[in-house]
């Protein structure tokens, strides 16, 4: 009973085996018999790919239907520093830094403060007035909503950890437009992390320097109402009206004292804090502009005629086999037989 039983087994066994391998012959047979169908319909995926990307080399950018793609870069370093405020700046934007992608918990950082400046509407809405782009990619419906939606898949930025370094490109068909939207983000971005006072130093250093000017011109100014006071004493004196005099002359030339001593006080200040500047690192640094490329970035023609060439050949594979299979269902008169109508 066990040899019958082991004797069965292994001719199931045998049986499948063959039955795999006539498989095996069967589909390569379907494939050798519509070969010519797969040779051609892959052929003309090629050359049908290879037409397509000559032809949008040859047309001008604006009517191509596939033009090249620049996309220009500019870089900053942007220092992380507990004191420059970024938490305290996010924190109080909140949900809109979250909605932007900009994760505050855990300690906000200056690098994720630029990330939210580059996306808010603001800086944006700047970009889109300044290049005119509501009118340049011809939005009607909804305009502010839609050019920003159109800028954001557009406009990139980028932050590396290691090196510190924060990357801002701009992707489009002309490349002297991409290199001026780049540089004109960085000088927006600049200008919000002043205006914002994340760098304390820049902040102090700029106050300083205000504060420096209009002393300087109230010590200009008391000088001169002293020039006037002298020269009005000399041309028109009057022994009544000299105790007066004597007594403007004294306060003025009391204030200009109190003025030039504010005065040295700041100098010295605004010296000081340069030095402590020029021991430190700036929290937003400006490393490169972005240039004009004289390389494309995309889009990539030979991926596009591989990938269309290979969809070719699946597709013919594919045709070659379904072909097949209703020629069988055709002479298999029980298959044709369901098809049929009942009458």
């Amino acid at each position: 009973m066990e040899n019958n039983a082991l004797n069965t087994e292994n001719s199931v066994v045998t049986q499948n085996s063959k039955d795999e391998e006539i498989s095996l012959i069967d589909l390569f047979a379907v494939l050798w018999q519509r070969k010519w169908l797969i040779i051609i319909m892959t052929g003309l995926g090629a050359v049908l790919s290879l037409v397509i990307s000559i032809l949008s080399l040859l047309l001008p950018p604006e009517k191509s239907f596939m033009p090249n793609k620049y996309t220009p870069k500019a870089q900053m370093l942007i220092t992380e520093d507990s004191s420059s405020g970024a938490s305290s700046m996010l924190g109080s934007l909140g949900g809109l830094a979250s909605m932007a992608g900009v994760n505050v918990g855990g300690g906000a950082t200056n690098s994720a403060l630029a990330g939210y400046l580059v996306n808010s509407n603001t800086i944006q809405d700047n970009i889109i007035d300044r290049f005119n782009f509501i009118e340049e990619w011809e939005i009607e419906k909804s305009p502010k909503a839609e050019s920003r939606k159109a800028l954001k898949e557009k406009l990139k930025s980028n932050f590396d950890e290691d090196t510190g370094v924060f990357t801002i490109s701009f992707e489009d068909k002309d490349p002297v437009l991409a290199r001026d939207v780049v540089n004109f983000t960085v000088d927006l971005l600049e200008q919000r992390f002043n205006e914002l006072g994340v760098d304390k130093n820049k902040l102090q250093k700029q106050n300083l320097e205000d504060n420096i000017n209009n002393t300087y011109s109230g010590i200009l100014d008391l000088q001169k109402q002293i020039r006037d006071i002298e020269y009005s004493v000399s041309n028109v004196y009057s022994a009544k009206g000299a105790p007066s005099i004597m007594m403007d002359t004294s306060m003025v030339k009391m204030e200009l004292a109190v003025q030039e001593e504010i005065y040295k006080q700041l100098k010295s200040q605004y010296e000081m804090l340069k030095v402590t500047m020029a021991s430190e690192k700036p929290v937003f640094q400006i490393l490169e502009y972005a240039e004009i490329p004289d390389q494309k970035s995309g889009p990539s023609r030979g991926k596009l005629c591989i990938i269309i060439t290979f969809a070719a050949g699946f597709l013919s594979v594919f045709l070659a086999f379904l072909l097949n299979a209703l020629k069988n269902i055709k002479n298999d008169p029980d298959a044709v037989s369901k098809f049929k109508k009942e009458k």
